[in-house]
């Protein structure tokens, strides 16, 4: 069956899917809110309801600039430290369209590491600087095969740099991933919102 379309065949003229395509919908599970918050703890909500779940940090800022915020996933024990392999890299460009660049950074990319994961870079603490970012987490709950999971970060650099990241990787675990903790590499975690989807 073809997609309906008005007569102009616009992809807005849309006004029904094909029978067996599905559009996928976020379910809200959890909204957290930091302020001065040392860490941003989910460590419910994640099991086998879902195959997909989605992470969105909203407006995470920072007290103080060159602050990096990082995320660990819990495997079942009370640590956030699953093991991770990862691979890193970003777009920029600078405010005043003086530099740019795209490029792989090995800097941040991690192989069988039990430490938090970066997730952003030397952020700024301006008003106008912060941390936007979606996180996919695939089948969280399946004991047979490994974790994967796809990141991406839009953020302000403090040196006035738009940064665009992009973060793939694997939580090299067979055991379930039931939590996720956010935390900056020193000091709090100043403001952010971070909500939690399962997705259908």
């Amino acid at each position: 069956m073809a997609i309906r379309t008005a007569n102009n065949k616009s992809m807005s003229a849309i006004t029904e899917l094909p029978s067996g395509v599905s559009a996928k919908s976020l379910i809200l599970i959890s909204t957290t809110t930091a302020s001065s918050s040392d860490t941003v703890t989910i460590d419910s909500g994640i099991d086998s309801t879902y195959k997909e779940y989605q992470i969105h940090v909203i407006q995470a800022h920072c007290e103080t600039d060159n602050k990096i915020l990082q995320m660990g996933f819990r495997d079942g024990g009370s640590a956030y430290d699953a093991t991770k392999t990862t691979t890193y890299f970003n777009a920029m460009h600078k405010e005043d369209d003086t530099s740019t660049s795209l490029g792989y950074n090995t800097d941040q990319d991690q192989a069988q590491a039990t430490g938090f994961l970066n997730i952003s870079e030397a952020l700024g603490a301006d008003n106008d600087q912060c941390a936007n970012i979606i996180i996919h987490l695939y089948d969280p709950s399946n004991t047979t095969f490994v974790k994967h999971f796809l990141i991406r970060t839009a953020y302000v650099h403090q040196n006035d740099r738009s940064i665009d990241a992009f973060i793939g990787g694997y939580c090299n675990t067979t055991s379930a991933i039931d939590g996720v903790q956010f935390k900056m590499d020193t000091d709090a975690i100043d403001a952010g919102t971070f909500k939690l989807y399962g997705v259908l």
